[in-house]
């Protein structure tokens, strides 16, 4: 069982995490662009990154759920690079749900009245993307490298 939990978990955080953390990053880039390429299609691409960050963002409550299953399975519940990935984990999710995802809302509203968008807006979202992508690169290397672990990894 602990297998097929693992196995999940990590077919989780690849499939819902990912596209997040890419979606995310390609969004700044993409609403800078708008005033300079056909304002509704570069809407448009925005808009769909914005849905795509939302949509696996909510997928995405699936990767800590079967984490933490796989991890009480394991028995491994109390060891620090776990407690670690945890608080990191919510960190990031804070940081989606706190800054990045009302950042593009907002930016998304601007770019749809067909107003400016500042390049300082731009530059902070991508600043909240970029720590967000390092909390879970740091998860992802706790993961695998598991310091400390009795599990022999």
């Amino acid at each position: 069982m602990t297998k097929i939990l693992l196995i999940l978990h990590v077919l989780a955080a690849i499939v819902a995490v990912g596209p997040v953390t890419v979606a995310a990053s390609m969004f700044p880039p993409a609403a800078r662009r708008v005033p300079a390429t056909d304002g509704a299609v570069a809407v448009g691409t925005v808009r769909l990154l914005h849905r795509i960050c939302r949509l696996y963002a909510a997928i995405g409550v699936s990767v800590p759920v079967l984490g933490l299953a796989t991890a009480l399975a394991m028995g491994v519940l109390g060891s620090g690079w776990l407690i670690t990935s945890i608080a990191l984990t919510a960190a990031a999710a804070g940081m989606l749900i706190a800054f990045v995802l009302p950042r593009q809302e907002e930016l998304l509203e601007q770019l749809s009245a067909e107003q400016p968008v500042e390049r300082a807006a731009t530059v902070q979202l991508a600043m909240a993307t970029g720590i967000f992508n390092l909390l879970w690169a740091t998860v992802t290397i706790l993961m695998i490298v598991r310091p400390g672990s009795t599990t022999g990894a």
